[in-house]
């Protein structure tokens, strides 16, 4: 405001992309105001598999738990200090993975305008509720 131009407060972010800024991601939420965890980068880096290499497709796999467990962390991780957190890379658009990241609080999800449609029909139709609280609604 120095020569008197209003400006806003911009959210700050920063990309969890690596296995230490995933683990330091506790730290890390002090500082920003949002995640946005690139899962293309952070799978080949859980598992030390070149994803470009054709003849690791077979290892390569971003469902793998250590992935998932780390996207939770960071999710837990970002929530404890008021981090809002979204996923991009190919695992946004996954579908079979939708309901996981929801679980998981992730809060947004990053896809590219062709998968936009399919995912959110697949968010439409998941039901986050507990099983208690189904079974009640069900009675």
């Amino acid at each position: 405001m120095e020569q008197g131009i209003p400006f806003r407060n911009i959210p700050l972010g920063i990309m969890i992309e690596t296995p230490a800024a995933a683990i330091m991601s506790g730290e890390l939420a002090k500082e920003v105001d949002f995640f946005s965890i690139g899962t293309n980068d952070l799978t080949q880096y859980v598992l030390a598999i070149d994803r470009q290499n054709e003849k690791l497709d077979e290892f390569y796999d971003p469902h793998h738990p250590a992935v998932m467990k780390l996207i939770g962390y960071v999710a837990e991780c970002g929530h404890a200090e008021g981090c809002t957190v979204g996923i991009c890379g190919e695992l946004a658009a996954d579908t079979h993975l939708t309901e996981t990241f929801l679980k998981l609080g992730i809060d947004e999800l990053s896809v590219s305008p062709s998968f936009l449609l399919p995912v959110r029909q697949k968010i439409r139709h998941i039901s986050l509720n507990n099983k208690k609280e189904e079974n009640e609604r069900n009675a």
